[in-house]
């Protein structure tokens, strides 16, 4: 009976309720897991009707719904039954396929290597894509694709395949992407506006030294040579073409100048008759906007000229006004700053449309009526990014969204009447908005995601300011607390670096855009800190310019404000700081391992630079010059120079096919470490390029993971 008593007494203890144990999240989940289980939930294939102002689509479940963007009433919906109806051996399509609006009764769509396009329910054309084409881009018109083929530019028609360039030399590439894809160069064709003229790019790499890659999993062992131009030595010689269908001609625009010079930004003028090219020399300190003839090739005018002591980055093409082309919005830096500028066609300016301590990062384009431009901007803070619009007449800037905060990316139907607003914010997922232009009252809310990760404990997150190395610059930090957190208990630290141009890692957006593997490091006990320094993106040119010819000196006096207020803090173990970096972050993480010895415990470099004359031409020569202009600047900030010093534990890591920062960067490393008696650890993933993905991130996470838990 007393035994009886006890485990009675004994249930009804463990009968009483108990606070619900949330979960954790698995590394899997924080790699993979990111961006499958739990991605929010989003809107699929959402666009506008082109060529509408009220109809919009999204592919749902039961095909692509159209819907009236006014009263939400579906007007129709294109079922996989339908596309099984088209014909031309559309009859075993067994998904709906994505589309893409070309009109408001057009689309077009891929299916096993033919591009199909629809007008009114049936299909008025299709086009054979080749095998391994790469980049294809359709005419305005809509009736021929030009693409690049075998390094050769092609333009197909639903009848024919015309061969516009015929190069069988190795080392000749046309019709792709050049400078290594600076300058905002994200193309290599450029169709007119009157659709019989196609603009490329032709490139001549032969006088470029051949870099091999070796992949050690071939059998034999397989050698790969690409064209790798490094900062001091030959780069490649770009041409701009211009293909005539009428004529079945080209004619290459007769620039002038440096061959190695850049040519970026190609405009067509919306006659059709010119080409704008903003040419850079090699030094990326002068700017030429020319305008040349495709007729003839020659160049008729120079248009602006810019210059800059440190350099110089065009990424913006020039937008001509819809009703009146004599004139062109230009989007560029020379305030300081990324603004809107108006512009007569002869280069004169006319006003500048917006101006502030803040950057334009989006243009959405005019209204059509010359009246208003769209963009994104960080107007309300560095971290935020809203829409708005000015008017070109009076320069009035208006905001479109609703919130002080928070990540908008918009779509304006045809005339900029209304817009689809996808949101987010540090506590909200995404949201996705339908709003009127013109009232901010007309306002629908058409997707509001769930909380994927309300289920999970993760560890408490914070944003907030610190002074940078120059003691008056704000710079914006992001940390979370570990798991179960105790103000009274000491926590070791894993800091996560990038730091380089171009990044920006703490924004107002879900989880503050934190990558969740540092919450799986919170998870383990640790605290996981960021800070985006001096040299980082979207806080105008004297921000990012500092870094210019030093690379690594004062993004590194940054962090290390960084790790003055973590010390700051009772409950950092000032004994255990660590840090990881990738690429830029890489090169930062050795930076502060062999610059600063004595703070930090252990760090993890990937893919990161070493020695700034083994980096690419474009992107090294504008923030160091050449080795030879700066030959104090690449000493001190070669990390072999430096490697003396270190007293921490350091691991390598590095994909045996990174083209992008090569691997004769960490070999010389490695070497250098044997020379100076110093003990690093090294990995390689065997078949990785630049960055590590798929299964194999998760084997890199946990070997990243296991070295901090190991050492730290």
């Amino acid at each position: 009976m007393k035994f009886l008593r006890l485990l009675f007494v004994s249930m009804m203890i463990y009968a009483i309720p108990v606070k619900a144990q949330k979960d954790t999240l698995s590394l899997e989940e924080c790699i993979v897991g990111r961006y499958s289980e739990y991605y929010p939930s989003y809107m699929s294939n959402l666009q506008w009707v082109k060529g509408s102002s009220k109809l919009f689509s999204v592919k749902e479940k039961a095909g692509h719904v159209i819907k009236d963007a006014n009263s939400l009433k579906v007007i129709r919906t294109l079922d996989l039954a339908y596309f099984q109806k088209l014909g031309n051996d559309l009859s075993e399509i067994k998904k709906v396929p994505y589309i893409q609006w070309l009109s408001p009764s057009s689309f077009k769509f891929k299916y096993k290597g033919i591009e199909y396009h629809i007008e009114k329910d049936k299909v008025v054309s299709s086009f054979a894509l080749p095998k391994g084409m790469e980049d294809h881009f359709l005419s305005k018109d809509n009736k021929k694709i030009a693409c690049s083929w075998k390094n050769n530019v092609w333009i197909l028609t639903p009848e024919k395949k015309i061969e516009v360039t015929k190069f069988k030399q190795k080392g000749i590439v046309c019709g792709k992407t050049v400078h290594r894809n600076e300058f905002g160069i994200d193309r290599g064709l450029f169709w007119s506006p009157s659709s019989d003229k196609l603009a490329f790019y032709k490139k001549d790499e032969t006088m470029v030294a051949d870099y091999t890659l070796v992949d050690m999993m071939k059998e034999p062992q397989q050698q790969v040579n690409i064209k790798y131009p490094m900062a001091g030595r030959k780069s490649h010689q770009v041409k701009v073409g211009v293909y005539n269908l009428s004529s079945n001609t080209t004619t290459y625009l007769m620039t002038d100048g440096d061959p190695e010079h850049y040519l970026t930004n190609v405009t067509w003028s919306p006659d059709s008759k010119y080409v704008y090219l903003a040419e850079v020399n090699r030094d990326q300190s002068k700017l030429h906007w020319n305008k040349y003839n495709v007729a003839t090739g020659e160049k008729m005018e120079t248009i602006i000229t810019e210059s800059d002591d440190r350099y110089i980055e065009p990424l913006h093409p020039l937008y001509f006004l819809d009703k009146d082309p004599s004139k062109f919005i230009r989007w560029t830096r020379k305030d300081g700053f990324f603004h809107l500028y108006l512009y007569a066609n002869d280069g004169t300016q006319i006003k500048q449309l917006t101006k502030g301590d803040w950057e334009v990062t989006a243009f959405y384009g005019l209204d059509g009526k010359d009246k208003y431009a769209y963009f994104q901007a960080t107007k309300e803070s560095p971290m935020a990014r809203n829409i708005y619009r000015v008017n070109l007449k009076t320069s009035k800037v208006e905001k479109l969204d609703d919130s002080a905060m928070g990540w908008h990316n918009a779509s304006f139907n045809s005339n900029f009447s209304s817009m689809i607003d996808v949101y987010e914010r540090h506590d909200i997922p995404r949201k996705v908005v339908l709003s009127s232009v013109n009232s901010k009252k007309k306002e629908v809310t058409l997707l509001k995601a769930e909380d994927t990760l309300a289920k999970k404990e993760i560890g408490e997150e914070s944003v907030f300011t610190i002074k940078a190395g120059d003691n008056a610059t704000d710079l914006y930090c992001r940390m979370i607390k570990p798991l179960d957190f105790d103000p009274n208990k000491k926590y070791p630290v894993v800091i996560y670096v990038y730091g380089g141009p171009h990044v920006q890692l703490v924004q107002d957006r879900w989880h503050y855009a934190t990558r969740w593997w540092q919450f799986y490091m919170a998870q383990r006990g640790y605290i996981a800190f960021t800070l985006d320094n001096r040299g980082s993106s979207n806080r105008g040119k004297e921000f990012e310019q500092v870094i210019h010819r030093n690379l690594g000196i004062h993004e590194t006096e940054d962090q290390m404000k960084g790790v003055e207020y973590l010390k700051s803090l009772p409950y950092v173990d000032a004994n255990r700081i660590g840090v990881h970096g990738w690429s830029f972050g890489g090169f930062m993480t050795m930076n502060l391992m062999f610059r600063h010895p004595d703070v930090f415990k252990v760090g993890v470099s990937g893919g990161g630079v070493v020695d700034w004359s083994l980096y690419e031409i474009m992107y090294g020569e504008r923030y160091m010059d050449t080795p030879e202009q700066n030959p104090e600047g690449y000493k001190e900030c070669n990390m072999t120079n430096h490697l003396k010093d270190l007293k921490g534990k350091l691991l390598l890591i590095h994909g045996a096919m990174d083209s992008t920062v090569v691997m004769q960067h960490s070999y010389k490393m490695i070497r250098k470490s044997i020379k100076e008696g110093k003990q690093l650890d090294y990995f390689v993933y065997p078949t990785a390029p630049h960055n590590v993905r798929g299964k194999d991130r998760v084997h890199l996470m946990r070997k990243v993971s296991d070295y901090f838990i190991d050492h730290l």
